[in-house]
């Protein structure tokens, strides 16, 4: 489970009620589960606050506004991504002006990315048949 510290999570809380306009529309698809994806907002993980967490794939979505442009913006950025990847969370980062201009198209987006990723995970949890600790299966005809 990803969380954070006492203070970080009181961020979080903060920040659920100061989300952005971009944050807000694609929340208020998001909670409604598309795809059967339980999504949660300002999600807190360890030092940073994830603007959305689908934690059945681990992937972080980010609504980036103009104050992700900024040389800054874009070092915090990257620094969050790193962190959150070392934990095995994927980031995907959202503009704002398309959550604005067709919300419809990102949370299809996202979905898509969440099904993609669930697969991907699902494969590399996969238990293969054949244990190699206990050797390699009897050949046919011979005695097991």
């Amino acid at each position: 489970m990803l969380t954070g510290p006492v203070s970080t999570v009181k961020l979080a809380r903060k920040l659920r009620s100061e989300m952005s306009v971009p944050e807000r529309l694609l929340w208020r698809e998001l909670r409604c589960r598309p795809s059967g994806f339980k999504f949660r907002r300002q999600h807190p993980a360890e030092v940073y606050v994830i603007d959305v967490f689908c934690p059945a794939v681990r992937l972080a979505i980010e609504v980036d506004r103009f104050a992700h442009d900024t040389a800054e913006g874009v070092r915090r950025d990257s620094a969050k991504s790193h962190h959150l990847r070392s934990q095995g969370v994927a980031t995907l980062r959202v503009p704002a002006k398309a959550v604005l201009e067709d919300v419809g198209s990102v949370v299809e987006r996202i979905v898509a990315v969440c099904v993609e990723r669930g697969e991907k995970l699902a494969r590399r949890n996969a238990v293969p048949l054949h244990q190699p600790a206990a050797g390699p299966p009897p050949r046919a005809g011979e005695e097991a």
